[in-house]
């Protein structure tokens, strides 16, 4: 699609939920990154209670592909929660970010964008115990592996951890997909490269990682100790309907 995405998001949204509170447009589709590929991504808030929310939907419109990420203003609160919690601000990106498409999401929108500019909340003790914990298992299956598949296999693993843990390390927001480079490439470009550049070479990987290790603290296993809460009394699993469970109602990427 080589045209204005703007005017057929508008569209989509009068059409399919003409009760819309507010609505935002946003991703590449709107930036010197969009590709043949892009798609309208789509932030859509219904009056509070309305049984259409929340909900995420995908449907192809006037030839574009579409996701739709529908909330009232309560389900948006909590999926913002729970995405704060994370550190991986997607839905906070689409609301700060996006063209307002029907309605005024001002104050939504500044109050994303005041988030996204403060950052994470710092990691606490246990889990940058528990990061290191497993950088540092990771590290030595590695080390001791001797069937070239398993190695393989660990050291894609420890090449992925160990770029979630160095943003984590650095206070910075998550990705996955191409916003982890992204958020990486924020932090610090020439360090980005050099992971990218780690990505086949397992030696070279076990050097990335045990520098974002040392960053954290260092490795950590005797002595380490995690504490679970004890579960409750058993419940009966309600199977979900059709073949998979519902995906996330905010996105997993931007």
């Amino acid at each position: 699609m080589d045209h204005d995405p703007i005017p057929d998001a508008r569209a989509l949204v009068r059409e399919r939920y003409p009760q819309a509170w507010w609505a935002v447009l946003a991703g590449s589709v709107l930036t010197a990154l969009r590709t043949p590929g892009s798609d309208l991504d789509l932030v859509v808030v219904l009056p509070l209670g309305d049984p259409l929310a929340p909900r995420r939907e995908s449907l192809v419109f006037r030839d574009w592909p579409a996701e739709l990420f529908v909330h009232d203003e309560q389900s948006l609160e909590h999926w913002l929660g729970m995405e704060h919690a994370a550190r991986k601000p997607t839905l906070h990106r689409m609301v700060g970010a996006g063209v307002a498409l029907v309605g005024n999401p001002a104050d939504w929108q500044e109050r994303c964008r005041k988030v996204l500019e403060t950052g994470p909340d710092p990691l606490p003790p246990t889990q940058r115990d528990l990061v290191r914990y497993g950088l540092t298992d990771l590290l030595d299956d590695l080390t001791h592996a001797t069937d070239p598949g398993e190695r393989r296999v660990i050291a894609a693993a420890l090449w992925t951890d160990a770029a979630h843990q160095l943003l984590a390390a650095a206070n910075c927001w998550n990705g996955t997909g191409k916003w982890l480079l992204r958020e990486l490439r924020a932090l610090d470009a020439d360090l980005a490269e050099r992971w990218l550049r780690a990505r086949d070479d397992e030696a070279a990987t076990a050097l990335f990682a045990r520098e974002v290790l040392d960053r954290l603290g260092g490795p950590l296993f005797d002595g380490f100790t995690a504490v679970a809460p004890r579960p409750g009394p058993p419940m009966q699993p309600t199977p979900p309907r059709g073949s998979a469970a519902l995906p996330p109602i905010a996105p997993d990427r931007p």
